[in-house]
């Protein structure tokens, strides 16, 4: 019923439409002439062939256990012939966050100190303040910020409730002092695309969106956009989320997302539009969107 929508050179976002951005895209791209859809994977793996191109955005399940079903599908798709954009590893890399600070780690860039604890484990004598996480997080849920040791172990009981924990443990991490507000940035094709400053809602230490926070317009430094360009070519991801943390005159990584959502208009650098400079970024509109990326010359800095 739906094998009329794949024609030769088409686009599939591979992900579920919950995402606000992947409808955003898909408009988008469609405005640009690319001929797009948002698809799941097991659509995508019937449906496309050589010559089409697959943009992964598999994400986190809710319950935050691992990753969404897909990425059997775009290793089917590979061996295909089918270009794939996200690859599997690079996804996991991302959603992984123990993964991603271990490559984050042997690559020399800048990202807080972490340890796994699963069940059993002793707790380990480290400097305080503290932050625990799900190995498999999105959205800021469970993640929590001890001040003390009475917290930590009080934290560290209430996760290992959790079913997540029982899968994947939990992550301890360093806390970087935060001031209020971060740089989201979102690579494509090895370019920075866009970026919002996430100030965190009054009272709380964390910049989520969903959890309040209030997103910026704001032209990311020379210095960001570099290290965000670094930590995506790290985990080879074509199109991904890098949130940074200001740390004196520096930045630190905090995370990369894989789905990252980007559906603000805010997003977009001034003059320019995001969802346009992915596109040629990502080199699926023949150069229809060119001059769009702003913030390509920090590739070569």
């Amino acid at each position: 019923m739906v094998a009329w929508l794949i024609e030769a050179g088409r686009v599939a976002i591979i992900g579920g439409r919950e995402s606000p951005t992947n409808p955003v895209l898909e408009r988008e791209w469609r405005a640009l002439g690319i001929n797009v859809s948002v698809l799941a994977p097991a659509a995508a793996e019937a449906l496309l062939e050589p010559g089409d191109v697959a943009l992964a955005r598999v994400d986190v399940r809710k319950t935050l256990d691992g990753l969404e079903p897909g990425l059997l599908a775009l290793l089917t798709l590979r061996r295909r012939g089918v270009r794939v954009l996200n690859r599997p590893a690079a996804l996991l890399a991302a959603h992984d966050k123990l993964r991603t600070a271990r490559l984050l780690a042997a690559a020399g860039l800048p990202h807080p100190h972490t340890l796994h604890l699963r069940s059993g484990d002793s707790l380990p004598q480290l400097a305080l303040p503290l932050v625990l996480k799900p190995r498999f997080g999105s959205w800021g849920a469970d993640v929590t910020r001890c001040d003390n040791r009475a917290e930590l172990e009080q934290r560290l009981a209430a996760v290992s409730e959790r079913n997540w924990f029982a899968r994947q443990g939990v992550l301890v991490q360093e806390l970087i002092p935060p001031c209020g507000h971060d740089l989201r940035l979102v690579v494509a094709g090895g370019r920075v695309v866009g970026a919002i400053r996430r100030r965190a809602r009054p009272g709380d230490w964390r910049t989520n969106i969903s959890l309040g926070g209030t997103p910026e317009p704001v032209v990311p430094p020379a210095a960001a956009c570099s290290l965000a360009l670094a930590a995506a070519g790290v985990i080879g991801a074509d199109l991904v989320g890098v949130d940074l943390l200001p740390n004196g005159e520096d930045f630190v990584v905090i995370e990369l997302n894989g789905a990252v959502d980007f559906d603000d208009p805010e997003y977009s650098p001034p003059g320019g539009n995001i969802y346009a400079a992915a596109a040629e970024a990502l080199n699926l509109d023949n150069g229809a969107a060119a001059g769009c990326v702003v913030h390509a010359a920090a590739a070569a800095e």
